[in-house]
């Protein structure tokens, strides 16, 4: 409104201002339009990164609870059992995305061999790395699984290195180590200190489900700037449910108690759907990605608070150092050493 006073007083002064001033009246505008143009960038800017802040922080606060909520589901369903429920939970809520966003449009203009693509990559994510993952949470304490998952960006480099000819450089192979080293400790410590039983065939499918999506993300992120990211999380849980549902009707299912399947569209929810979706909404609104990024390495100490006070669990001390370690490391890698 100050703006348009100003040149409104211009326009009608022009007439009477000699020549000499004509040029310092329409430098005085100018300099407000820029100004006030600034401030509404920076208005704007600081807005975005509020609610980029804001949607980080529920994907992390979903992310923190599924640790908990998977032992429960496991209580009253097999781990295909609870796969299955939460498959076709993410699915519906990716085709409602669709829906909202208009985007609908896009399967039809997919190539048949992106179909091919997204048909395999289904196979990968959802069916074979939470077969694995939820058969680890069956057999370990939810303090142990989840940290060995959590260690897959040291795997990704690995990865990397022998597949995409991405050689690792010699100052990352010392976050690698730290990252190993908290996955050993939590392995074999937490299991002395605490008392429990930790079957090595359960540690095992921890690790390989660090692999299996440390794959997963290497294969997507190679292929991401063909497919709209809404799209192609709605078609890798497209063939992932379809696959889900062959296999049930092989095996059979019993999915007769109600909060074995709540507990598992919670799962389906809260694990797979909804902070995917909150976590991209983040990146595209803020302006430092780095800091959103950065909000995710609460996640796993978040999550030890709700398996400590609903599932009852005793923290012990080697899982604490173990998970600062596992995260130490790869911030080291990310943050510290020059790409």
């Amino acid at each position: 409104q100050s703006l348009k006073q100003l040149q409104n007083s211009f326009d009608a002064d022009i007439d009477f201002i000699p020549n000499g001033h004509i040029a310092s009246k329409l430098q005085e505008v100018n300099l407000y339009k820029q100004n006030a143009m600034l401030a509404r960038a920076t208005y704007v800017n600081s807005r975005n990164n509020t609610r980029a802040i804001i949607y980080a922080c529920i994907a992390v606060l979903s992310w923190s609870t599924v640790a908990t909520a998977f032992k429960i589901a496991l209580t009253h369903l097999t781990h295909f059992e609870m796969l299955l429920i939460a498959s076709c939970t993410s699915l519906l809520i990716f085709a409602l995305l669709l829906t909202f966003q208009k985007k609908w449009k896009l399967l039809s203009a997919l190539p048949a061999r992106q179909w091919g693509y997204f048909a395999l990559l289904g196979l990968l994510n959802p069916v074979a790395y939470y077969l694995v993952l939820f058969k680890a949470y069956d057999l370990l304490p939810a303090q142990v699984a989840q940290p060995i998952n959590y260690a897959w960006p040291i795997v990704l480099l690995i990865l990397l290195a022998l597949f995409a000819r991405q050689p690792i450089p010699p100052k990352k192979y010392i976050g690698m180590f730290i990252s190993l080293g908290g996955v050993v400790l939590i392995s074999v410590g937490t299991g002395q200190s605490g008392g429990m039983d930790i079957p090595v065939h359960g540690l095992l499918l921890a690790a390989l489900s660090a692999l299996l999506w440390a794959m997963y993300w290497m294969i997507n992120n190679k292929f991401k700037d063909r497919t709209d990211g809404s799209v192609a999380l709605f078609m890798s849980f497209l063939f992932g449910t379809a696959y889900l549902l062959v296999g049930a009707m092989i095996v059979g299912v019993h999915l007769n108690t109600l909060p074995g399947i709540l507990s598992g569209m919670y799962v389906g929810g809260f694990e797979m759907g909804i902070p995917f979706i909150f976590f991209s909404l983040a990146m595209r609104k803020t302006t430092n990605p780095a800091l959103v990024n950065q909000l995710c390495y609460l996640s796993p100490f978040l999550s030890l608070f709700f398996i400590a006070i609903i599932l009852g669990e005793q923290i012990v001390f080697t899982t604490y150092i173990g998970l600062i370690l596992i995260v130490l490391g790869i911030m080291f890698n990310q943050y510290l050493v020059k790409k």
